[in-house]
């Protein structure tokens, strides 16, 4: 986990994720994924680009199973943006960075 990511659980999801002023990307991953490994650096990236506007967790799926069945992650990595609570955009599998911040529609939301 990165230094500006924080990790996200099914404890504090409410307060963290859908309490959160700014808004917030979530991370689902798994130890075992490999494309999670493979994305993973470009989350770190993202929490470091959009340090003070964007908040980056990241929920272990294996761990946090009721946040992936509440959400219908059906494969990880899956990326969800929340603002204010609410699911703004979603990304299922591994992109090139440029590619999730287009995706996550993150260039108009936020930079």
């Amino acid at each position: 986990m990165g230094s500006k990511t924080f990790e996200a659980t099914t404890e504090n999801f409410a307060s963290e994720v859908l309490g959160a002023d700014t808004p917030v990307l979530v991370d689902f991953w798994a130890e075992w994924c490999g494309p999670c490994k493979m994305i993973a650096p470009i989350v770190d990236q993202l929490a470091d680009d959009y340090e003070g506007r964007l908040k980056v967790g990241k929920l272990d799926a294996d761990a946090n199973p009721d946040v992936v069945i509440q959400y219908g992650v059906m494969g990880i990595p899956t990326l969800i943006l929340f603002n204010k609570g609410e699911v703004v955009n979603r990304v299922t599998g591994f992109k090139p960075r440029e590619r999730l911040i287009d995706e996550l529609g993150l260039a108009g939301q936020i930079a």
